[in-house]
């Protein structure tokens, strides 16, 4: 087994990193023995190897960049299966209701929909792994309390899908050998509110939960406003149905003691 990694970020490092095999990774910075999308050695480590994954996200312009570079030969590989990690995002908001991989799709950003939508049709093996909030040991509620005061916003009715990377490596681990090629989406069995998650944290660091904010008046980014303009719970029936994946972390409490034990190690 070899396994070629288009993206060495924070979920696909994990994934090499448990991965049973060899692995090439590809990154977005040259340097020595280290393959970039315009290494001319790309070609050949695409049409040797037996798995490939891809976490590159779509450029501002909205064109994938592996898929400009090495679409055909992606097209063309002999490998036996592909993954791309893609976003919940595609499914714009819901209103707070159930999506599943039958949803329309609706994100308001078309560049991820266009990719999700071409590496679905790209090759017979691809699989593509739609995935929401992701947090784990180091990027966590945690983490972002212990960098300073973290903004809990009062929004009823407003809640995030999440997961921890652990499960998407198990998750994508199991797809090695089970479940068709298509759409899925990896997601906890509890949608929470962010807020609640972020309390829940602060109790764990020993800290009193900050006072709850409107939206209006919370000093946020642009981009982090944009996530409160959509609402939806993320179902994961095919993932546990098709892949036979069980969670480690359910919801966020567990997941969040898990990375508390892993940073008190």
């Amino acid at each position: 087994m070899h396994l070629l990694v288009l993206g060495l970020g924070y979920t696909a490092a994990r994934f090499a990193a448990a991965f049973p095999g060899t692995v090439t990774a590809v990154r977005s910075r040259p340097g020595p023995g280290v393959l970039t999308l315009d290494s001319p050695e790309l070609p050949a480590a695409i049409a040797a190897a037996t798995h490939i994954l891809s976490s590159v996200p779509p450029a501002p312009s909205g064109e994938d960049p592996v898929l400009v570079a090495h679409g055909d030969a992606l097209a063309a590989a002999p490998t036996q299966w592909i993954g791309y990690l893609s976003s919940t995002g595609v499914y714009g908001d819901a209103g707070g209701a159930w999506v599943d991989e039958a949803s329309p799709l609706k994100g308001r950003r078309s560049g991820r929909l266009v990719a999700d939508e071409a590496w679905q049709a790209l090759h017979p093996a691809a699989r593509v792994f739609r995935l929401p909030g992701i947090y784990g040991p180091g990027r966590s509620a945690l983490d972002r309390l212990r960098a300073g005061p973290v903004a809990r916003i009062d929004l009823p009715g407003h809640v995030f899908s999440r997961i921890h990377v652990d499960d998407i490596v198990g998750a994508i681990g199991v797809s090695l050998t089970r479940g068709a090629p298509g759409v899925y989406n990896l997601a906890d069995d509890e949608p929470a509110p962010g807020e609640e998650v972020t309390a829940h944290a602060a109790r764990l660091l020993g800290q009193a939960p900050g006072p709850l904010q409107s939206l209006e008046t919370a000093q946020m980014s642009p981009m982090g406003r944009a996530f409160y303009a959509e609402c939806r719970r993320v179902a994961n029936g095919k993932m546990t149905r098709d892949l036979g994946y069980v969670l480690r972390y359910p919801e966020y409490r567990t997941g969040l003691a898990a990375c508390f034990g892993e940073s008190q190690s």
